[in-house]
């Protein structure tokens, strides 16, 4: 049994770090299409000034991705505490095994939030744009016209990922905990037996 939990806390601590990498790269995209299509249409001296009503949503986002930016740096960080704690292939937790689990899980937990709050704000302020000001202003110009939200949209998946391995990173610590408990039992249990 504790092979299993073994090659299970192993790779659950490994994909902590795949999701952190791959909300870094989100983080980076998010701003992919919005730049494509919507800088162009601002005005240089007066950013609020735009061919196109609503496409300042643009720059309002800027503080908002710099800081998503260094928040999913940190996500991969925190990830490496299990690695630094040898969470990934310690046979027993110590005090910085569960340490770098709590960090974890209110971490994960609390970007996700935050970003979900943050990324629909956005979304509903994208929404507003006028997309047939928009149209126009992409055929005149040639530049790229979207309505899509895929970007947007993209984190109800990227944070599911993250909150799911956050509660598997719980099942599995009460899962070592049960294995650790049985197998102090049982050497108890021989010492009795030996005495």
């Amino acid at each position: 049994m504790y092979k299993k939990q073994m090659v299970f806390q192993k790779i659950l601590c490994l994909f902590h770090l795949i999701s952190g990498g791959l909300i870094f790269f989100y983080s980076l995209g998010i701003m992919t299409d919005l730049f494509d299509s919507l800088y162009s249409t601002m005005r240089k001296k007066d950013l609020t000034q735009t061919t196109v009503p609503g496409s300042y949503v643009y720059y309002e986002m800027q503080g908002f991705n710099q800081l998503f930016l260094k928040l999913a740096i940190g996500l991969i960080l925190v990830a490496l505490v299990l690695f630094l704690t040898n969470t990934n292939v310690r046979r027993k937790y110590y005090v910085g095994n569960y340490v770098a689990i709590v960090l974890n899980v209110v971490y994960g937990i609390g970007f996700s939030v935050w970003a979900h709050l943050q990324i629909e704000f956005y979304k509903a302020k994208f929404l507003q744009i006028d997309f047939a000001a928009l149209k126009e202003h992409a055929e005149t110009w040639d530049t790229l016209y979207t309505e899509s939200t895929f970007w947007f949209d993209l984190h109800y998946f990227l944070f599911g990922i993250v909150l799911l391995l956050d509660v598997l990173l719980v099942v599995n610590l009460f899962w070592k905990r049960s294995l650790m408990k049985g197998e102090r039992e049982l050497i108890g249990k021989g010492k009795e037996a030996a005495a």
